[in-house]
C-alpha cells in the first residue's frame, strides 16, 4: 500500500483524548489537540495480525458500528471467517446450545470499548483478541493491537481490504480484492 492511500482514507487520524497505553503507537499531536498514529506502524501491525490470522481457520470478526458492517463482512467472506455485524449476543462464543454458537480461534474487534461484550466472552473463554484500537482505547485485554483511526468507514475498509489481502498473500492465495467492496458509501442526500 501506498502512504496516499493510508493518508486519503484517514487511517492515521486518532482523537483528541490518548490512553498511556496508546501513546506508544501515536506520532504526534497536532496543534488543535488531535493525535496523529505512526503510519508505519500501522503498516507494522496490519502485517503483524496478517501474518498471525492467516495460520488460522476460524476466524470471528464483530462489530457494533454500522460504519463496518460492508467492511467485516467482506473482510469475513475472503479470508473464510465469520462476521457479526451490530448487536453481539452474549453465549455466541461461551453457550454452545445458543443457536448462533461459534467457536473462533481468533475474535477480532473493530473497538474494544463499543464491541466489550465480544471481547467479555473471548477473555473468559481465552480466545486471542485482535483488536482495532484508537487512541483512547484501553488495551489491557487485548493481545494484538492494530493503531488505527476505528470510526471513519474509509479508514474502516482500507484497514480490513488491507487485512485481508495481506492474509490471503500469506496464504499463497490470489488476491482480487476490490477496496470499494469493503467500503459503505455514504448515502446522497
Amino acid at each position: 500500500m501506498k502512504t496516499e492511500d493510508f493518508l486519503s482514507s484517514g487511517m492515521h487520524i486518532g482523537m483528541k483524548q490518548q490512553t498511556k497505553d496508546m501513546k506508544r503507537f501515536i506520532y504526534k499531536i497536532r496543534d488543535d489537540g488531535l493525535a496523529i498514529l505512526d503510519l508505519k506502524k500501522i503498516q507494522e501491525r496490519i502485517e503483524i495480525a496478517a501474518n498471525y490470522l492467516s495460520k488460522l481457520e476460524r476466524i470471528l470478526v464483530v462489530s457494533r458500528k454500522p460504519t463496518a458492517k460492508k467492511a467485516i463482512e467482506e473482510f469475513a467472506k475472503a479470508v473464510g471467517g465469520k462476521a457479526v455485524a451490530g448487536r453481539f449476543l452474549p453465549g455466541t462464543i461461551t453457550n454452545p446450545s445458543f443457536k448462533e454458537y461459534y467457536e473462533p480461534e481468533v475474535v477480532i474487534v473493530t473497538d474494544p470499548y463499543i464491541d466489550k461484550q465480544a471481547v467479555k466472552e473471548a477473555v473468559k473463554m481465552r480466545i486471542p483478541i485482535v483488536a482495532l484500537c484508537d487512541t483512547f482505547n484501553e488495551t489491557s485485554l487485548i493481545d494484538l493491537v492494530i493503531p488505527v483511526n476505528n470510526k471513519g468507514r474509509k479508514a474502516l475498509a482500507m484497514t480490513f481490504y488491507m487485512l485481508a489481502t495481506e492474509i490471503l498473500k500469506k496464504r499463497g492465495k490470489e488476491t482480487k480484492l476490490n477496496y470499494e467492496d469493503f467500503e459503505v458509501k455514504k448515502k446522497a442526500k
